[in-house]
């Protein structure tokens, strides 16, 4: 087989350079995955890398996430076996594999320097890419992220207990399934929706675009049987030197309010919102403050 360029096979559906706005829906990996991808706005690129395992880029894009393009050059892409994009044919979802994606995007943008973006799980992602590509990255911006599963959804767990007023078990060596207990117990309450908001409102807008979401979610079947993704990464932050804006929501119970104090980046600004998981919709013009102040 031919391998194949991420240069080359980048299909463009829209682009302006007078006013520095570009389109462009299929984007080729260097392992011939096809990956979605947008690009809008005007200003430094910005990769950002969406959360789940398993989610995708549309619902920050379109709940609030495009107002950052007065400023930013927004790479928006879904990651292989995630909402648009192709699943990995070769199976290979490895954390290794999920860098040079970015990279491989990061390597189109013209720009030696990039922002990341992440947002939940998908911080884990950008802090590892930042890792290997530092010269790279002109500053990561990690908005309501996680750097260990384990935690957050200990986390959870623990805030689930006081929310239903019974005491859950956690079994500190099989996590996940004292969470996924934890899940059905919130959720036959109906109270799940507070672990991304306080304002159902708002999770039953972020519902109904997941509800279009195309994929068959094949990141999302094999991310927590890789054992990188699950690792926890807190103190390897304080040897990374890029600049770090640290954005987390005060009521944010998906990845807990408190993970964000877990972070030692040397480089690292901190805004607290008053807010959820979603803040990127819940206070949209704080956030859109925030990265504007870090990226000027």
């Amino acid at each position: 087989m031919i391998r194949r360029s991420p240069f080359l096979l980048l299909f463009l559906s829209c682009c302006t350079f007078l006013n520095s706005y570009c389109q462009q829906k299929t984007f080729f990996t260097s392992d011939s995955v096809a990956l979605y991808l947008r690009i809008s706005g005007k200003g430094t690129p910005c990769i950002y890398i969406h959360g789940g395992p398993g989610a995708w880029s549309k619902t920050f894009e379109a709940m609030g996430g495009s107002e950052l393009e007065k400023n930013l050059t927004m790479y928006y892409y879904d990651q292989r076996g995630c909402g648009r994009s192709q699943d990995a044919h070769n199976g290979d979802y490895s954390m290794d594999r999920m860098i040079e994606d970015i990279e491989n995007i990061r390597s189109i943008t013209g720009s030696d320097k990039v922002y990341l973006m992440a947002h939940s799980f998908g911080g884990i992602l950008a802090f590892k890419y930042a890792q290997k590509y530092k010269d790279h990255v002109k500053g990561l911006i990690m908005l309501d992220v996680t750097l260990s599963l384990k935690n957050s959804l200990i986390t959870q767990i623990h805030y689930i207990s006081t929310l239903i007023g019974k005491n859950l078990p956690v079994n500190d060596t099989a996590f996940m399934s004292s969470f996924m207990a934890a899940r059905k117990e919130i959720a036959a309450q109906k109270l799940d929706y507070k672990m991304l908001s306080e304002n159902k409102s708002t999770v039953e807008k972020l519902d109904s675009i997941d509800k279009t979401n195309p994929g068959d979610f094949g990141f999302a079947k094999v991310a927590f049987s890789i054992p990188a993704y699950s690792a926890d990464y807190t103190k390897e932050t304080a040897s990374l030197q890029v600049p770090v804006l640290v954005i987390s929501g005060l009521k944010d119970h998906a990845v807990g309010p408190d993970h964000y104090k877990l972070f030692h980046f040397p480089k690292q600004q901190t805004v607290l919102i008053d807010g959820g998981h979603v803040l990127y919709y819940e206070k949209n013009d704080k956030f859109v403050h925030a990265v504007s102040a870090f990226v000027k």
